[in-house]
Parts: C-alpha cells; structure tokens; sequence
C-alpha cells in the first residue's frame, strides 16, 4: 500500500483534502493530512483569534522541519500531493530526498519565479502585508477570497467555502518564500514530478505554474504539466473536482 500524505497551502484549514482522502482511500492509500502547527483546531475557532500570536510566529523554515519530520517518520517514502503554498511545500520535501513523487497542484512557485499577471499582484498583496506588522496574523477578507480563491463561482458557494476553510495566516510565511528558505535547485534530479494548474486562477495563474513547470526542463526525472479548463484556486472542492483527482490518480499509477 502507497502513502500519501496532503500538505495544504495558506489561509485554509486542512479539512479542504476530505474529499480528496476519501477518494484516494477508497483507490486503496493510507492518506494523511497533517495540520499546519496551531491550526489544528476548527475554523471558526481559529478565525475568532484572530489576530492570533502563535500562528503568527510561523516561519518557513520551521515549517519545512516539520513536515520533514512527519514525513521522515514513516515506513515508507510517501507520495506528496500539495495545493496552493502546500505545492511549494511538495517542491521544497524534494529536494530532501524524503518522497516517492510529487504533485504541485495550482502551486506557489519558488524563490525567483515571478509573473506579472495584475491578478497575481492584486490577490498577493494582503498575504505579504507589506507596511503592516509582520507578527500580525492576515485573515483573508470575503471579498478578497471571492476574487483570490472562487471568482466566478456562484455567491452560496463563494460563502459556504469562506465559513468552512478561511483561517488566519503568518505573514512571515509567505515572505519567507520569497528569499533563500522558498528557493528550489531546478539542476537537482527528482523524482516524479506533476505540476497541476487551473484555467481561471488569478492568485497563482496558469502561467505562472507552467513558467515553475519550465524551471525543471533540464533536470533528469519524470517531469509533466497539465491544465484544467475552468478551474480556480479553489480546486480542491470546486464542482467537477473528481475530474482532477482522477487525472493524479492515473498518473500516480503510471508513474510511482
């Protein structure tokens, strides 16, 4: 039996995999879904904190030793399947060597690669928060997670996601990835490595997920892209969000 375990991205708790464990235990995986530290707790919970010192203390090469531990600790090398910053994750435990694959699905890109889509700048700016306290935690407002996370999505869908996920968030985090703990080694072999991307993203554009993608060209391991029509950031729960897990699941068996 393959592991897998689920590394989830920022602002969202880590219930957004649930569909997505079940479905790929039902395939015959032990899934995994571990927490990001002090949000373990329920989102509501979580928002009422808001600010909230200890996730706000989060930094990312903490974060980076404790997924290594997690993932260090089990039997077998695991398949990673990571969304949003939880695919900067995936491409930051590969280059530990600790994994049996990767999957980067609409991905945070590493240290260096940049876009210059006005959407990406729009939705990025509040997480960084630039000119505001670092050690003060960011929670995403409703209309920044309709334009950032399910633009077009229909409003009962917009809101039932927002009150079920949005959580608050360390800046220090996404700050940190833009210098030397976010920076990947495009040179270094890898293991199988699939970089998912979606249609409609405007925080981490199609674009920018295939110039990540691009990064890897002359690196030696299984190496693939693919874009989904219509798709946004919120992938994970979208309607149709089986057609994307069907897809990694064909391509784990062909490739692990």
């Amino acid at each position: 039996m393959k592991t897998i375990v689920f590394l989830t991205g920022c602002f969202v708790h880590h219930s957004c995999w649930d569909k997505w464990k079940a479905y790929f235990e039902k395939a015959g995986y032990q899934c995994i879904v571990p927490p990001w530290p002090h949000k373990s707790e329920q989102p509501a919970t979580l928002r009422a904190r808001q600010p909230d010192p200890a996730i706000g203390s989060i930094r990312l090469a903490d974060l980076k030793n404790y997924f290594s531990d997690i993932i260090s600790r089990l039997p077998e090398k695991p398949i990673l399947i990571g969304h949003s910053f939880g695919g900067l994750l995936v491409q930051l435990m590969l280059q530990r060597d600790i994994a049996a694959a990767g999957v980067a699905i609409h991905s945070v890109p590493p240290a260096g690669v940049l876009t210059l889509s006005p959407a990406f700048f729009r939705s990025t700016w509040g997480p960084l928060g630039f000119f505001t306290p670092v050690s003060k935690t960011f929670l995403m407002s409703f209309p920044q997670w309709q334009f950032s996370f399910t633009n077009g999505l229909p409003l009962k869908e917009q809101q039932a996601t927002y009150d079920q996920l949005v959580i608050p968030e360390s800046k220090h985090v996404s700050r940190d990835a833009l210098g030397k703990e976010g920076k990947i080694d495009f040179s270094k072999p890898h293991v199988p490595l699939l970089f998912v991307a979606g249609e409609k993203d405007q925080i981490m554009p199609a674009s920018l997920n295939h110039t990540n993608f691009k990064k890897y060209g002359k690196s030696e391991g299984v190496l693939e892209y693919k874009l989904f029509p219509g798709k946004t950031h919120s992938v994970l729960g979208q309607s149709g969000w089986q057609e994307n897990a069907a897809y990694i699941h064909g391509w784990l068996k062909e490739n692990v």
